[in-house]
């Protein structure tokens, strides 16, 4: 079975922050032993024992999700024992029924926003170890499953509190199936941080928040109250996650101004991820809505379309992810992505020219029909910001086509003819629906217009 080196979510310059404090309690002995169990040429041991074990680790991919979650016992060999497998009830343990519940919503993330099955695509069974080490200051993905230690009580709770964390090292399992980003310097700041931003939207998708309403914190909770400190990271504001007399200030940086160049931590993988969560978050939130449905899927692309590099820079990320977003979701979207990379000082290397001569300046909604029969227009200028790059978002994401096959209304039922419009007036896209056949996203580009139009 494939091993690799353990990085856990926790930088190993937190670790040894707390491993070189004084005073009573166990949290500077447990990192010190988390430390000494993460130095190169320790493996986690792939054992298993009984029958019913053994058929769960060798279960073929069955098309769906298929989850078990082992208990270390407190020791450092893996899997441990089987304690939850696919469709059984919850157990009562919290760490358990933590690291089933998800592993599911990191599964239905990846499948239900970006068609993806598991973390290799073709539908790998999740295995994951709670209790895993006495107080064991980490979560890491091993290259085959997750662990999770408990923390030591003091500087942490246990692993599986944080949802965004569980995402955060899953999705390192869907960068090594996919870009295997190296991990040192820009390219490990870029794996780290791409774990952060789908940690982040799985928590996100869990609860349908809007980008918004998010925290955008990663490992939000699994602090203990003794620390000045709200998480690990934060994308909205890099450096602010903590500043505690024994973890330090958060060092992450949120621009190219304050990138940090050091041998520690990997080439600071930890730290300047910052700079690449900045920019996510900053297309995420001047996009809006839920920041899955196009600044995810834009990420998403740029990670597994096959062209990055596995030594990426920041600049030659951020090429291809304006690349995506262009061929995904148009112009407007494109120069979104390539202003929130410019805002954290990344400059993208060459890219596909962001043409916008044709592209529509305003949008008119008509409407016509119902039991009046009374007609209504509004209009809304896409050139004014915020609102203006969430109705082009919105223009790029419905689908057009529909419109074209246009439905019965029904009786009093309304129609809507929607139209874009260059500068010069001139119509480039054009749809006609009956109320009835108006999805979601319709309904919401349709509303955003009658809104603009009042304010």
């Amino acid at each position: 079975m494939a091993r690799s080196q353990r990085r856990g979510v926790v930088p190993p310059f937190l670790l040894d922050r707390i491993a070189r404090a004084t005073g009573p309690g166990s949290a500077p002995r447990a990192a010190r032993a988390t430390l000494n169990a993460q130095e190169p040429g320790r493996r986690a041991a792939i054992e298993a024992s009984g029958s019913r074990q053994q058929r769960v680790l060798a279960a073929e991919p069955n098309g769906g999700l298929e989850r078990a979650v082992y208990d270390g016992h407190e020791h450092e060999q893996l899997p441990g024992s089987l304690a939850r497998s696919e469709g059984e009830p919850a157990t009562g343990d919290a760490a358990v029924d933590e690291a089933y519940s998800g592993l599911g919503d990191t599964y239905r993330l990846f499948d239900e926003a970006f068609s993806r099955s598991s973390i290799d695509g073709q539908g790998m069974p999740l295995h994951a170890t709670v209790h895993y080490g006495n107080d064991y200051d980490n979560a890491f993905w091993n290259g085959t499953q997750m662990v999770f230690g408990d923390g030591d009580g003091e500087v942490f709770r246990r692993f599986t509190i944080s949802l965004s964390v569980i995402g955060h090292e899953l999705t390192h399992g869907v960068t090594g199936h996919t870009a295997a980003l190296r991990y040192v310097g820009q390219s490990g700041a870029l794996s780290e941080s791409v774990s952060d931003v789908f940690g982040c939207l799985v928590e996100q998708y869990s609860r349908q928040e809007t980008s918004d309403g998010a925290s955008w914190l990663v490992g939000e909770g699994l602090f203990t109250d003794q620390v000045r400190g709200t998480a690990l990271r934060s994308l909205k504001a890099p450096g602010t996650a903590y500043d505690d007399d024994v973890l330090g200030k958060d060092p992450q940086p949120a621009t190219m101004t304050d990138y940090v160049e050091t041998d520690d931590d990997d080439g600071g993988v930890h730290i300047n991820s910052g700079i690449p969560n900045h920019a996510f978050y900053l297309l995420a939130t001047t996009l809006g809505g839920h920041a899955w449905e196009v600044a995810g899927r834009i990420w998403y692309d740029a990670l597994t379309h096959g062209t990055l590099a596995h030594d990426a820079t920041f600049a030659e990320f951020a090429t291809a992810t304006i690349d995506s977003a262009r061929a995904l979701f148009g112009a407007g979207t494109a120069a979104a992505v390539r202003d929130a990379w410019t805002s954290v000082e990344v400059t993208p290397e060459h890219s596909v020219p962001l043409e916008q001569d044709s592209s529509p300046r305003s949008i008119v909604v008509e409407r016509s029909g119902g039991v009046a029969g009374v007609r209504r227009s509004w209009r809304a200028e896409l050139d004014e910001r915020p609102e203006g790059a969430r109705l082009r978002t919105l223009i790029e994401t419905v689908d057009w086509a529909r419109g074209l096959r246009v439905g019965e209304a029904g009786a009093d039922g309304f129609r809507y003819r929607i139209r874009c419009l260059t500068s010069s007036q001139t119509c480039v896209l054009e749809a006609q629906l009956a109320e009835s056949e108006l999805t979601t996203t319709w309904r919401e580009l349709i509303e955003r217009v009658r809104e603009s139009d009042s304010a």
